[in-house]
């Protein structure tokens, strides 16, 4: 009875989890189905309203809307996905080297840290763009690059707190590695924070893939893209204000998922947040 009042308690955890679920399926169908080619072009048809022309109409070249917002899922995942892991997986281990040996190595980190805080992924995205060209691996790598920075600090910030319970120094006690203390004692204790924290980025990277895009900097056209979308939208706001609306909606909509997903499983995992949950 426990667990059931607490998954009613846990709302953010299922409408974010439903939210998610609707963004993964979409993308993944996409790879094997649409109702239109997304990059078929019908000048006859251009500019239709929603159920004029299909479920959300057509587009200034006639494309069918809601193909290119499937296709526009799936692209925006691509790029949110590994720039997010990348980031994680660099910060990770930064954040675990400086909770670990703390001194010079920290300081050296988090100095590092506020470096890359002061180039926003907008403004890397036009840097790497210069060195390798315009197009996904510069929004991947320029998502990354912030991304390293916020998952190095709040890797330190839990780890330290980890590395002052008894056992651990029970650990250093008797002669353990701090690599062998980090991988076996700290990181299983730290990973549901950072699990939460994948979710955060995640939205927030398919918020800055969609910003990369509008300006140019992402998916490269005829590839759909939510941002591309919004951006194509500007001249046809009075006379087609749906082709704005669509993207729109659907990064309002995912952005929300996986931030509720992430506040509810922070307050699943997080065991004095769960406790209060089952009082209620």
């Amino acid at each position: 009875m426990k667990r059931i009042l607490r998954l009613r308690w846990n709302t953010a955890l299922i409408v974010g989890g439903i939210l998610t679920s609707l963004l993964i399926v979409t993308a993944l169908t996409s790879l094997v189905w649409t109702p239109e080619v997304p990059t078929r072009v019908r000048i006859a048809m251009r500019l239709k309203a929603p159920l004029e022309a299909g479920l959300l109409g057509t587009d200034h070249f006639g494309r069918d809307v809601t193909s290119l917002l499937m296709v526009g899922a799936w692209n925006s995942l691509s790029i949110a996905w590994p720039a997010v892991l990348l980031g994680a997986a660099i910060g990770i281990a930064i954040g675990c080297a400086a909770a670990a040996w703390k001194g010079i190595a920290d300081e050296i980190a988090m100095r590092a840290s506020d470096v890359i805080f002061a180039f926003p992924a907008v403004l890397s995205a036009i840097m790497i763009g210069a060195l390798v060209g315009s197009g996904p691996l510069a929004a991947v790598l320029a998502i990354a690059v912030f991304n390293i920075p916020v998952f190095a600090r709040v890797t330190r910030g839990v780890a330290l707190q980890v590395w002052t319970l008894d056992y651990i120094a029970a650990a250093r006690a008797i002669g353990k590695h701090p690599l062998k203390i980090t991988l076996e004692d700290v990181l299983p204790n730290i990973a549901g924070a950072l699990i939460v924290q994948v979710t955060i980025q995640l939205a927030l990277a398919i918020l800055t893939e969609a910003g990369l895009s509008y300006l140019g900097l992402g998916v490269r056209p005829p590839n759909p893209s939510w941002g591309r979308m919004l951006s194509d939208a500007q001249t046809y706001l009075t006379q087609a204000p749906h082709l704005a609306i669509a993207p729109g909606v659907a990064i309002a909509l995912s952005v929300l998922g996986l931030n509720l997903l992430g506040d509810g499983l922070r307050d699943a995992l997080d065991p004095t947040l769960r406790g209060r949950g089952a009082e209620a």
